[in-house]
């Protein structure tokens, strides 16, 4: 595949990896300077006991947080963030910690724009690109689902309470300092979410792969990425509780974090935010429904990044007994058979009908959603409104 002559790579986060990785926190932190953390997390998380298992271990290494913030929905929005950032200032705090998935970390991230840039809860002032001018407060990240890669991402994205739209926040500011991968936070995840979150992060890998922005950085850590998440999934629907299984999904999901965070993502998160905006199905569950026909359509023009797909979704000895002109086919074949094994045992739907979806008019509505996505700009074919709603045709 052919790169431009000049690219950029960025990602500053220290990851503490492993099955006593929270126990490092205390230290990690305390070499940034925090002292009095406020942990971010949701009310599900609360009522499992991580929260104050985390909250007990972080007490142990002499870092106490000063409260544990749980009032965060699944669609976190300006008022939210508005009202924990108040919490923070009040409480005297210097830092933060985020457990959680990905409100939980993009509110976090949201709350840090806020006590670091200035005293004014006008969190809507920072929205868009490039608009933070200076390092925020030490933010600490403990994913509890193995897909979005927000824990080593440049962006937040935070629903405004006043026009109900997802608001952008873009800036290498936002990065946290550290990412925690312990298995231990994502043991306790039913199989259907685990299903979804790592097909998510497949499409993270597998989009920055193909993309316009792909570069040999990105590149080696997506495949890396695939290859981890292709191995483990399988094989953790028969051992939900083994943990080298579970950490193995969390460093794929980071992986791929760090690879589309500098290469982006195309055309399968542009129609997958379209329809989860108009039909409010799970993210992970929209990029698993488009992530094949999307490939398909981007062909040829992907065949050798699909060839090289081929070996980190099987292994050595599929790639070899594949003739050369059959892998960019056979790595699809592949994703597909990984598809059709989720949807057997934990249900995840492979189809808009299987989704629930029954209006297939809706698909017009998806398409002009979809066209206006910037994702579209980093995927390597352009698609019109024709070819977008065709596309959505064939995955209905």
């Amino acid at each position: 595949m052919d790169h431009s002559r000049y690219f950029e790579f960025f990602c500053p986060v220290k990851l503490l990896v492993g099955e006593s990785a929270i126990e490092q926190l205390p230290a990690a932190m305390a070499a940034l300077g925090a002292e009095r953390p406020l942990l971010i997390t949701d009310k599900g998380i609360r009522a499992s006991g991580l929260a104050d298992k985390v909250y007990d271990i972080l007490g142990a290494g002499a870092l106490v947080a000063l409260a544990i913030e749980d009032e965060v929905p699944p669609d976190s929005s300006t008022q939210v963030v508005e009202r924990i950032a108040e919490r923070y200032r009040r409480l005297g705090c210097d830092s933060l910690i985020a457990l959680g998935g990905g409100s939980v970390i993009d509110t976090a991230k949201a709350v840090n724009i806020l006590v670091s840039m200035g005293e004014e809860n006008d969190l809507l002032a920072w929205s868009g690109a490039d608009l933070l001018t200076r390092p925020l407060r030490p933010l600490a990240v403990l994913p509890t689902t193995a897909g979005t890669g927000s824990e080593v991402t440049l962006v937040a994205v935070i629903r405004d309470e006043k026009s109900g739209r997802k608001v952008p926040f873009t800036s290498p500011f936002l990065i946290p300092n550290l990412a925690v991968l312990d298995p231990r936070l994502t043991l306790s995840l039913p199989l259907p979410i685990t299903a979804a979150t790592a097909m998510d992060a497949m499409t993270h890998a597998i989009e920055s792969l193909i993309g316009n922005s792909a570069n040999p950085v990105s590149q080696g850590l997506a495949l890396m990425a695939v290859e981890k998440i292709a191995r483990a999934l399988p094989a953790i629907l028969d051992k939900p509780d083994d943990a080298e299984l579970r950490l193995a999904l969390a460093e794929g999901a980071t992986l791929a974090g760090m690879a589309f965070s500098n290469s982006m993502v195309g055309l399968v998160h542009a129609l997958g935010h379209s329809l989860g905006a108009r039909c409010h199905l799970p993210h992970g569950l929209c990029m698993n429904l488009f992530l094949p026909r999307v490939l398909e359509y981007n062909r040829p023009g992907i065949d050798p990044a699909l060839t090289r797909l081929l070996l980190a979704l099987t292994d050595a000895e599929h790639y070899a007994g594949t003739p050369p002109s059959e892998r960019p086919r056979a790595a699809i074949a592949a994703l597909c058979k990984l598809r059709d094994l989720l949807w057997e045992r934990v249900k995840l739907p492979r189809t808009l009908r299987e989704a629930g979806l029954t209006d297939q008019s809706l698909l017009g509505e998806i398409r002009d959603l979809a066209i206006n996505d910037g994702a579209l700009l980093f995927n390597r074919k352009d698609a019109d409104r024709e070819e977008l709603l065709a596309l959505l045709e064939r995955c209905w």
